[in-house]
């Protein structure tokens, strides 16, 4: 069974502290949002589609934090959090969408009690319907990966990267639980090392074959066809079709195109961006 970043319990937030990963698997319980907001942005918590949800459960705290006697000031208190939940991770579209989607649901609220009662089960449903999508999207992503494949990724998009399951691993994992035989080459992917310290992790958890290159190895795996397919998740794709995503991840599809093998982006509606160009769009400086 795939590993479950995060999850809410007890009216806590529980997440994998990723910071730890691989040599200790450590569960991290938060209460407070602006726990939740430094998680995001020192990466105990990362991944696109998981930062949209810890974003939602973030608000979640703030709205039981709050002592609000009023929908407006309820509602003002919200706000103040999404602010600082929102500055955390510019790049990645989906924590503005889940900001903005329990932000939504509170302002159809009543009063405060309300507010409460539906953000928190609307930010669970979330988190459901994360995993529900993923292995979706793995199921129809599966038909792409044939038997005996060797499959190439970039960072990580995998269980750790969502709420459970992947978004790009999500598809390996769904060719692998359909009785294909599926190996996984995965790039170191630094300056974090998310392909060594967490794509490797996952895989070898869950018992799929995992082999891990220098990312200046890629050219030397595709120019000798040591790959079949390559298959990456996405921090934000555009109505323009350009992919935002781990740095690295261009020079990967330029030699995709050079060598002919088949490169694909998995990512859920939530990464998707259809207001803005290319140029407006803020990239993370690490």
């Amino acid at each position: 069974m795939s590993l479950k970043t995060i999850e809410w319990k007890d009216n806590s937030v529980i997440m994998i502290d990723q910071t730890k990963l691989p040599n200790e698997l450590l569960f991290v319980t938060y209460t407070d949002y602006k726990q939740v907001a430094n998680a995001i942005k020192t990466l105990v918590v990362r991944g696109a589609p998981a930062i949209g949800v810890s974003g939602a459960f973030g608000l979640a705290l703030a709205a039981l934090q709050s002592n609000a006697s009023t929908k407006e000031k309820m509602i003002n208190d919200l706000n103040s959090a999404k602010n600082v939940l929102f500055e955390t991770r510019p790049t990645a579209v989906n924590l503005a969408w889940g900001l903005e989607k329990i932000m939504e649901v509170a302002r159809s609220c009543k009063d405060p009690e309300e507010i409460k009662k539906i953000v928190v089960e609307t930010a669970k449903q979330m988190a459901d319907q994360d995993v529900k999508i993923n292995m979706t999207m793995g199921k129809h992503g599966s038909k792409l990966f044939d038997d005996n494949d060797t499959v190439l990724t970039h960072c990580n998009a995998g269980a750790l990267a969502t709420v459970g399951y992947g978004t790009a691993l999500g598809v390996i994992r769904a060719s692998k639980e359909s009785g294909k035989n599926i190996k996984v080459i995965a790039t170191e992917t630094r300056p974090v090392q998310q392909g060594s310290r967490l794509t490797a992790f996952e895989l070898k958890h869950d018992g799929i074959d995992v082999s891990l290159i220098p990312d200046t190895a890629v050219g030397y795996t595709l120019a000798n066809n040591l790959v079949n397919k390559i298959i990456v998740g996405a921090d934000r794709i555009l109505k323009t079709g350009h992919v935002f995503n781990k740095i690295g991840t261009y020079q990967i599809a330029l030699l995709a195109k050079q060598h002919n093998v088949p490169f694909y982006v998995a990512a859920p509606l939530s990464t998707f961006d259809l207001s803005n160009n290319p140029e407006d769009i803020v990239i993370e400086q690490r």
